[in-house]
């Protein structure tokens, strides 16, 4: 058996990241990987040159970066795009060497781009432990039930077609050439298992949050803000009902403020919709920030609105938990096991139960105080650091039954 971590070489395939805004996906093997390199593993990041200025800003360190695909190709379109970056990586797997006895090779994603070539390193390099990930199952747009299922806001077009055949070939190579697969909760898990594939090896990761950077941050007593939301303001992070809540809310309270951290494709569209509605004194957009000053804004508020119609688990409610929010999000079913506590549900796209249940929260000090000392506590549990140290503490049970090269 291999003891040594200077045995043993962990391979990080990320050249599906697109752009310096982060993802899920993109904050898992970023942490992962800071974690790793600091208890001493040797780390290898093959990426995009967007996606290492991304990893700069979020102070990735001691890993090596190797550079796949170039942004140049995101002129063609997400679709070209996307084929070039995954060929390209393609051809890069085949030229990988290494002088370690052991190769974890590790997907940041389902993603073509990273799933093909892993899958390519795995067969090539010796004595290779391959874990993949897969942290959202692609709504079919042709299916009505699955429409219903994630939130009733998938739409038809070539890109969501493309996007679901894609991940039908990534999913069937995980399955037949991993053997570790990390996902985003239990019911994606049970997807694998009952797929024939061991539970003991498919991780639900849920994502984690940064206490120590958390804690160093101070709360504020009088909150400039009552409510906060934080994602990218995609149609599946709901950011349209989170301005039609907020609405809802200023006709019980006038003076009623929100925080609004994160940019997308609806960045436009929703200040459009704040203007509308009158709602300019009442809601505050401050972008895409990350670290200290995300915790200084979360600290100086008093609820957080967690509105995705469309998600499986997610770690800005988890944040907003370890700086002291209460939280109100929608009764997703993956939120049953990623967000038992700390959370109150209401039903999916239900705006007006969601806005009844702000202003409860608000208005009623014993429940505010209870549901905030919950999600303390509850946050305690996704430290980056524990999390992880769980997922190496399971590749190390694959590495014991890997021999040593001859």
């Amino acid at each position: 058996m291999i003891s040594s971590k200077e045995d043993i070489s962990i391979n990080i395939i990320a050249s599906a990241t697109y752009g310096t805004s982060i993802s899920g996906g993109d904050k898992i093997f970023i942490e992962f990987a800071k974690n790793w390199a600091e208890k001493g593993y040797k780390v290898n990041i093959y990426l995009s040159d967007d996606g290492l200025e991304m990893c700069r800003q979020h102070k990735l360190e001691n890993v090596k970066f190797i550079i796949w695909a170039s942004n140049r190709y995101r002129k063609f379109g997400p679709i070209l795009n996307y084929i070039f970056r995954t060929i390209k990586g393609l051809i890069c797997a085949y030229k990988v060497k290494t002088k370690c006895n052991i190769n974890i090779i590790y997907s940041a994603s389902d993603f073509l781009p990273d799933c093909i070539p892993s899958i390519i390193m795995n067969s090539r390099l010796k004595n290779t432990i391959l874990v993949s990930s897969l942290y959202l199952f692609a709504p079919n747009p042709l299916k009505s039930s699955d429409i219903a299922y994630r939130g009733g806001r998938a739409s038809f077009n070539l890109k969501n077609l493309v996007y679901l055949l894609s991940q039908k070939i990534s999913y069937f190579f995980i399955l037949r050439n991993s053997k570790l697969i990390l996902v985003a909760n239990e019911l994606d898990k049970k997807i694998f298992v009952n797929d024939g594939f061991s539970p003991k090896y498919v991780i639900p990761v849920y994502g984690g949050v940064d206490l120590k950077g958390i804690l160093e941050i101070q709360e504020t007593k009088n909150k400039k803000f009552d409510g906060c939301f934080v994602g990218r303001l995609h149609p599946q992070k709901g950011p349209l009902e989170l301005i039609k809540i907020w609405e809802l809310v200023c006709k019980k309270n006038m003076n009623a403020n929100l925080a609004i951290i994160g940019d997308g494709p609806l960045e436009n569209q929703i200040k459009k919709e704040i203007i509308k509605n009158g709602l300019e004194k009442n809601i505050f957009m401050f972008g895409y920030i990350d670290g200290k000053e995300k915790y200084q804004i979360l600290k100086n508020s008093k609820i957080f609105l967690h509105t995705p119609i469309l998600d499986t688990g997610g770690m800005a409610a988890a944040e907003a938990m370890a700086c002291g929010l209460p939280v109100v999000g929608f009764d997703l079913p993956g939120y049953k096991y990623c967000y038992p506590h700390g959370m109150l549900k209401v039903e999916i796209k239900n705006i007006h139960a969601f806005s009844e249940k702000v202003i409860e929260l608000l208005e009623n000090p014993e429940l505010y105080n209870n549901t905030k000392n919950e999600a303390v506590e509850f946050s305690k549990s996704w430290d980056w650091p524990i999390r992880a140290e769980s997922v190496i503490k399971k590749i190390e049970e694959q590495i014991c039954s890997v021999p040593e090269s001859p």
